[in-house]
């Protein structure tokens, strides 16, 4: 059940209302045991919702969830946004790392729901008007104590957008899309640093599986001071979070020595992006039996299997298959593992992988493939792999009488050349070399 909170004192939350009743259909009710002005009196209840008005601003609501009849799961409190940020329809969680300047309570944090959050940001972009952008925010102003999971829907940024009614519209659809959905997953995580409009958080949505929680920008940590001196503030933004998991845009060397000291894992965005749609107990044991994803560890497709092995990359033959052509190598170890380490920002496979029973076996065989673009022979037997190609030599066509130059050009390519009356063919002035690899 979600309940829907609407501001008589927020001209954009009354708007919104108006549309939130005239896009589905509501059974009237009346609670006589609370006034009308703290969420009583006539208030409106369908399948998944119940919507009820207040006299006061939002944000000094203490607890807009106690109003309601019902037990809730979400609380979606319909607002306006202000700024200077054009049309835009917005969400965000509320709170305080600093002192309490605009309601709820200095260093606390209404409890997020930051699945729900983002579904209602998708929903928000299907809905939303020509011209409008689309956005979340970090976490600021009250409430700070609301018993359920709680977000502000927001449409904005000023008069004009206030009482546009396709905004109102937008952002009542998008509400009413997020029946049923979950407050929490277990892909949740906290947010430090950046700008208000938290664009670093805003693609963590948009590209990946994970949701994101309270975000401190960085006007925030300056109002809440010293990392070192605030772990209880830090705290609770990651309890009323439900995440234990903590992305930091920008240098913060103190503030993540705090986090971790703190037992809190401190990841990058590149983190966030390998681990999207890869269970999170796989991870965390890739991570311990190849390497960490910071330190280059990569998923493969094999990735779902039921269990793997760890081994040792055939350094050798890969290195020579890497030489020859990068990209197909790097699909090739990608398409035969489970997981494999990485170095050159993911671009070159090296040590460590984990495969499943067959998986090493083809990886060669793929790697064998690439070799004979350029060897003439590549053969695999007995844990080795050899391959063969005749090469121009020049101290051969020398030994011939073929002058430096053009001439050695043209043999090293391929192609016969005169010298006094007499051809010299490639294969007249070639050798064979032979490599060997251990796999």
């Amino acid at each position: 059940m979600i309940g829907i909170v609407v501001s008589r004192a927020d001209s954009a939350s009354v708007h919104i209302g108006e549309h939130l009743l005239s896009l589905a259909d509501w059974d009237v009710q009346t609670d006589d045991e609370r006034p009308d002005a703290d969420g009583g009196g006539q208030f409106y209840r369908r399948d998944g919702f119940e919507l009820r008005e207040f006299d006061d601003l939002h944000i000094y609501i203490d607890d807009p969830a106690d109003a309601f009849s019902t037990d809730i799961d979400v609380l979606a409190v319909v607002s306006r946004h202000s700024g200077e940020t054009g049309a835009l329809l917005t969400a965000h969680f509320t709170g305080n790392f600093g002192p309490a300047e605009y309601g709820g309570e200095s260093g606390q944090f209404a409890r997020a729901c930051p699945n729900a959050q983002r579904a209602v940001v998708a929903a928000l972009e299907e809905h939303a008007p020509d011209g409008y952008e689309v956005g979340i925010e970090a976490t600021h102003h009250g409430p700070t104590q609301t018993t359920v999971p709680s977000m502000f829907v927001e449409l904005g940024s000023g008069e004009d957008e206030w009482a546009d009614p396709e905004g109102a519209r937008a952002v009542a659809a998008a509400v009413l899309d997020i029946e049923g959905v979950e407050p929490d997953t277990d892909r949740q995580l906290v947010g430090f640093g950046g700008g208000h409009y938290a664009p670093r958080f805003f693609r963590v949505l948009e590209d990946t599986d994970w949701c994101v929680g309270h975000i401190a920008a960085d006007w925030q940590l300056k109002a809440m001071g010293d990392p070192d001196e605030n772990r209880d503030v830090i705290r609770r933004a990651f309890e009323a979070s439900a995440s234990d998991t903590a992305l930091v845009d920008g240098d913060r060397d103190e503030l993540a020595a705090v986090l971790e000291d703190e037992g809190y894992r401190v990841v990058s965005e590149t983190w966030v992006r390998e681990t999207a749609d890869v269970a999170l107990e796989r991870v965390r044991e890739l991570e311990s039996d190849v390497t960490r994803i910071e330190d280059g560890l990569r998923f493969g497709a094999d990735i779902d299997a039921d269990s793997y092995e760890t081994v040792s990359l055939p350094d050798g033959l890969l290195g020579e298959a890497q030489g020859i052509d990068l990209d197909a190598a790097l699909q090739a170890v990608t398409e035969t593992t489970v997981a494999f380490h990485t170095t050159e920002g993911g671009t070159r496979a090296v040590g460590h992988a984990a495969v499943t029973d067959d998986g090493y076996d083809e990886l060669v065989e793929r790697l064998c493939e690439i070799l004979r673009q350029k060897y003439d022979t590549v053969n695999r037997e007995d844990g080795r792999v050899t391959a063969t190609v005749s090469a121009f030599d020049p101290s051969a066509a020398r030994e011939r009488g073929v002058p430096e130059g053009p001439a050695f050009g043209k043999l090293s390519s391929g192609q016969s050349v005169d010298v006094e009356g007499e051809t010299i063919t490639p294969a007249e002035v070639s050798r064979e070399r032979v490599i060997e690899y251990v796999i």
